[in-house]
This record gives C-alpha cells, sequence and structure tokens, in this order.
C-alpha cells in the first residue's frame, strides 16, 4: 500500500526520531549521578536508569564489618523497591494504553 508523500515523510521522520530516542535512552543508562546527605555522611550514586551502584556511608558511625553489610542490604532494598515501581508503573500504563489500541494483529 503506497501512502501520500506527506505520509511517507512523516513516518521516515517518526522512524528517525524513535532511532534517536533509543540511541539516547542507551547513553543515559551509562551515565551516573551523585547525591549526599547529611552533610556527606551518606552518598549515593545513581545510574541514568534508575538503579543504586553505589552508597557509601561515613566509616565513623558504624563498625567496618556492620557497615559493609548495611551498605549492601540497603542498596538491595532500595533496588528491589525501584524495580517494582518500574513495574507497577508498566502495569498500570499497560491498562491505559491496552485500552486506547484497538486489539488488531500486530499491534
Amino acid at each position: 500500500m503506497k501512502m501520500p508523500g506527506n505520509m511517507n515523510k512523516l513516518m521516515k521522520q517518526a522512524k528517525k526520531l524513535q532511532e534517536q530516542m533509543a540511541k539516547l535512552e542507551e547513553e543515559i543508562k551509562e551515565k551516573t549521578v551523585e547525591a549526599t546527605s547529611g552533610g556527606g555522611v551518606v552518598k549515593v550514586v545513581v545510574s541514568g536508569d534508575q538503579e543504586l551502584k553505589e552508597i557509601q556511608i561515613d566509616p565513623e558511625l558504624l563498625d567496618p564489618e556492620e557497615l559493609d553489610m548495611l551498605q549492601d542490604l540497603i542498596m538491595a532494598a532500595v533496588n528491589e523497591g525501584l524495580r517494582k515501581a518500574k513495574e507497577m508503573s508498566a502495569e498500570e500504563m499497560g491498562k491505559l494504553t491496552g485500552s486506547l489500541m484497538p486489539n488488531f494483529p500486530g499491534f
């Protein structure tokens, strides 16, 4: 099926934009940001895809063995919470978009 000229041009632009967005998403995932609280007592590093990569707590606050375990436990809990939040968000958006999109083969 041949599309009118303007529609064909619009589809090409949409495809190009989609490719650019996919590339940008990958670049963002590779980047990280740092944040601190308590005057630098706690520092976190978070990736662009919202995963906690590192947590540092001032060693003067706890015994070194307890500190390592606490940092690991906090990171695991935060990442699990973020994963569940993303999953919940995707499910809720799916409900909305599912009701908007007709049930055609290929969609």
